[in-house]
């Protein structure tokens, strides 16, 4: 397949589905965890859910950036956009997320702080540049997808002098998370489901690859595979993860062999390793404090360390008792589980990160009214 149109071929899609409740088990479930918010959202959009046996459930992990931020680090970026001559630049998605009552980006920067959305690391460089005279701060998060660009910058920024320009590192990574949801006794005791298998990230794994995923395998004996966006490969990916529990296999699969090798991108993770070196711990909103879980920048560059340059130190706030995003996030509930979701809680007016980024469950649903056809 080449084409777009034929990733989303009704007629093959149905096809596939079928397959899927021919031979899944009547006598089994099967709990499948789409890591990825991406995947989220192809499944709400396409109502893949729909087309599944009842024995075949879908739980959303917690694959989104913006969804696993813990409220403290909102508020660290908060605090720096408050400060004078500082130019705080931001993904689009961060400027609604919640910090502590309530306060988010947005309001800072209708309050006169000098917030600004960009759509690239590169052009908050561009900014810093264009800005001799004010601290300009990128506040970067995301896996190991947007990982490779912010590192980037900061050699760039290195190598230009630029004395104006730092990074506010959120960097998270995946393999990190799903160890912690299989075995963290702290997880465990917050709440968590029984998981069979796991769909795994398409953009993050044409960095990492594949190979990460193997232990996953090995030692859990949890079978993965690694799916595109497209509804057929999500639907191809729950095929191969019902085969393979069927015949009692826990292997790493690729279906997604048109963008991802076992390696992945070496000359991105060479940056990578360059400018980012991993963190003792780092507070996951969901999963609470995982070790070797995120990434923070090298003594090599510390004079474009946010965190360094205005020495922040992150306290953890706990979320709203309210909203369930953690166990959302936990795939214990699903967002319209959530008493908030859709009456106080909505997109426009939202009480958790879930419901802000387009690749949150609680924002994937509103958006696609899947909720609406359960109700």
């Amino acid at each position: 397949m080449k084409y777009i149109d034929e990733f989303r071929d009704g007629h093959l899609a149905r096809k596939i589905a079928a397959t899927i409740g021919a031979e899944a088990s009547s006598d089994r479930s099967y709990s499948l965890m789409e890591f990825c918010g991406g995947h989220t959202h192809a499944i709400s959009r396409y109502g893949i859910e729909d087309l599944l046996p009842a024995n075949v459930r879908m739980i959303h992990g917690p694959g989104c950036p913006v969804c696993v931020l813990p409220i403290g680090r909102v508020d660290d970026a908060i605090g720096i956009a408050r400060r004078p001559d500082v130019i705080l630049c931001i993904y689009g998605d961060l400027l609604r997320v919640p910090g502590s009552n309530r306060l988010s980006l947005m309001k800072v920067k209708a309050e006169g702080a000098d917030v600004r959305m960009v759509y690239s690391a590169a052009d908050s460089l561009v900014v810093a540049r264009e800005n001799p005279g004010k601290q300009v701060v990128f506040f970067a998060i995301g896996f190991e997808t947007t990982t490779p660009p912010t590192a980037l910058v900061i050699q760039q920024a290195k190598a230009m002098g630029l004395a104006n320009y730092s990074v506010f590192s959120n960097h998270v990574l995946t393999p990190s998370a799903i160890a912690t949801i299989l075995e963290s006794p702290e997880v465990s005791r917050l709440g968590t489901v029984p998981l069979d298998g796991f769909i795994g990230p398409a953009h993050v794994s044409t960095v990492i690859g594949s190979r990460p995923y193997e232990p996953f395998a090995e030692t859990y004996r949890k079978p993965v595979v690694i799916a595109g966006f497209e509804p057929l490969d999500v639907l191809q990916a729950i095929l191969m993860l019902v085969r393979q529990l069927n015949d009692g296999r826990a292997e790493v699969e690729n279906e997604f062999s048109r963008a991802v090798t076992r390696d992945g991108n070496l000359k991105a993770q060479a940056i990578v390793a360059d400018v980012f070196e991993l963190r003792p711990t780092f507070e996951w909103r969901g999963l609470g404090y995982v070790d070797n879980s995120a990434l923070a920048i090298r003594e090599a560059y510390a004079d474009f360390d946010a965190e360094r340059r205005f020495s922040i130190e992150t306290r953890s706030v706990p979320d709203n008792r309210a909203c369930e995003c953690g166990t959302i996030l936990r795939g214990l509930k699903k967002p319209a589980d959530c008493k908030l979701f859709g009456t106080v809680c909505t997109p426009e007016s939202p009480m958790g990160s879930c419901m802000v980024s387009a690749e949150g469950a609680c924002a994937a649903h509103w958006t696609y009214g899947r909720f609406r056809q359960a109700s």
